[in-house]
């Protein structure tokens, strides 16, 4: 799924990455817990958080990463933002909960990691 379609889907707001909006991702993944989403995530995969401090911007790096989406209306700094730009990720921001956000993607046919 396009990283666009994904947009359209979660009525999201783009916060930076809005050049990558045609890359492609295979898996979502929803966390508040980046241990987690170090052990479990897989390239080209879109994260689902509540979190917006850096911690999730390094754990993207780490896990290659291609999109952050923060879930019910959470937003995170300009530093954050920032550090984001610098590191080609694609940041948005959507009102729905981590549950809704990920059965709509879900729904429409994004798979979730398996563990």
């Amino acid at each position: 799924m396009k990283i666009n379609e994904i947009k359209e889907l979660l009525c999201a707001e783009i916060l930076c990455g809005g050049e990558f909006l045609s890359n492609e991702v295979n898996y979502a993944f929803g966390s508040d817990l980046m241990s987690d989403v170090l052990a479990y995530v897989k390239e080209k995969t879109v994260l689902l958080t509540g979190l917006t401090n850096t911690q999730v911007i390094r754990t993207a790096e780490m896990a290659d990463l291609n999109a952050i989406i923060f879930v019910r209306g959470k937003r995170p700094d300009q530093d954050l933002v920032k550090l984001a730009m610098e590191n080609n990720i694609v940041l948005m921001l959507t009102t729905d909960t981590m549950y809704t956000a990920s059965g709509k993607l879900y729904s429409n046919g994004l798979e979730g990691t398996k563990i």
